[in-house]
């Protein structure tokens, strides 16, 4: 089996690989039979010569292996026929801009695996950046309090080493007594909490925060029987939420009135009740100061998130009276984070956490058959058609 790791070509560039060095060494020590190339990139985290120096080839030219690795899309004009894929294609959800990349790998007999089709027996993701994406979400949204109120300054993300590094510079900041909430306990939410921790601010739980006042900063996290509530008024479990979510009702509104700082990592379902409405920010009770939509669903279940922000400019003002977008130093602002990209601010990290994940998943499956039905499960496309998971997709790549 030979495997070649992409070059990434979309635009604005993106630092982060599948594969660290280090990774590569442990695939070929793990798997003796497999070969690798990489394709010579100047703006990948890893520079050529660090995979060169641990006796990994680097070259112009993968179109001899038979398994390619990137993180983004890959351009259409860059496809290499009848190759299998590994990248976030950004189709699954009939996304329109991306609907003649898929057009042309079904064209180009491709066999496509999306990042985000890696799933266990139970439907579970096992890879992605969720933990990366909550822990700069995390640090790019206590920023934000520090420039809106003047109170502390901290570098961009980008501009630090790492995960340790954005700890050691929170660690300086003396904190009033500010609530934070943050929704989701999946991996964004994990990666938001593990931040939280890293820099001691008091867990409380739900009813604490919700009634008591503190001295300190503290945090609550969130799931989503905590913020919906059937219309009925029973009270059963998330299972039920998932699966008829138009039973709920969202309750957010009783968190707006107590913290000052929401940070999300939820996943939010089709069909599920909006979770901070209009309404809720125009409040003349709400109490919240800053957003940091890790999240960052356009038009979405947070009505603040107007459209998303960048690396090179994070931050925007939210103005709830007239539902639109204003100075960040507005005096009636609210503050909005919502870089939709966020994991590309640690590259070096995020590179490495996610290089463990595939080689614990996904590699193994090119050699075992595929016991587990990883490969199985996760392929979107074969011999130019689509696979009868995704199916659905027919009538979207049927529409020129």
């Amino acid at each position: 089996m030979k495997f070649g790791i992409l070059k990434e070509r979309k635009n604005p560039p993106d630092r982060r690989v599948v594969f660290s060095p280090a990774a590569l060494v442990q695939l070929k020590t793990l798997f003796p039979d497999a070969v690798v190339k990489v394709e010579s990139s100047d703006i990948r985290i890893f520079s050529d010569d660090a995979y060169r120096s641990l006796g990994i080839e680097v070259t112009d030219d993968v179109s001899d292996c038979d398994v390619l690795f990137g993180v983004k899309e890959v351009p259409v004009e860059a496809l290499i026929a009848n190759k299998s894929y590994f990248f976030f294609s950004h189709t699954i959800k009939k996304q329109p801009y991306n609907k003649k990349l898929l057009q042309a790998v079904l064209a180009n007999n491709i066999d496509l695996y999306d990042h985000e089709t890696i799933v266990d027996a139970d439907n579970r993701r096992l890879i992605g950046f969720g933990r990366y994406a909550g822990i700069v979400g995390a640090y790019n949204t206590i920023r934000a309090f520090g420039i809106k109120f003047e109170l502390f300054k901290l570098p961009k993300a980008e501009t630090l080493s790492g995960k340790e590094e954005l700890i050691r510079q929170l660690k300086r900041i003396v904190f009033p007594p500010i609530k934070f909430v943050v929704t989701g306990g999946g991996k964004v939410g994990g990666g938001i909490k593990e931040i939280l921790d890293a820099i001691k601010i008091t867990e409380a739980s739900v009813d604490n925060f919700l009634s008591k006042k503190y001295a300190q900063a503290v945090y609550t996290q969130i799931d989503v029987l905590d913020y919906n509530k059937r219309i009925d008024g029973q009270v059963i479990n998330c299972k039920d939420f998932y699966e008829n979510p138009t039973d709920y009702v969202g309750d957010f509104e009783r968190f707006t009135k107590v913290a000052d700082v929401l940070i999300t990592g939820h996943f939010h379902g089709n069909n599920a009740p909006d979770i901070l409405t209009r309404a809720m920010l125009q409040a003349k009770d709400c109490q919240i100061k800053i957003i940091g939509d890790v999240s960052c669903d356009i038009n979405g279940p947070i009505a603040s998130t107007v459209r998303a922000s960048t690396i090179e400019s994070p931050l925007y003002g939210y103005l709830p009276s007239e539902h639109k977008e204003v100075e960040v130093f507005h005096p009636a602002a609210i503050v909005v984070m919502a870089v939709d990209n966020l994991p590309c601010e640690l590259p070096k990290d995020a590179s490495e956490g996610f290089g463990a994940m595939f080689m614990e998943h996904v590699i193994p499956a090119f050699f075992n058959e595929d016991q587990e039905g990883i490969l199985a499960r996760g392929k979107m496309t074969e011999k130019g058609k689509l696979t009868s998971k995704f199916s659905y997709l027919q009538d979207y790549v049927d529409n020129k």
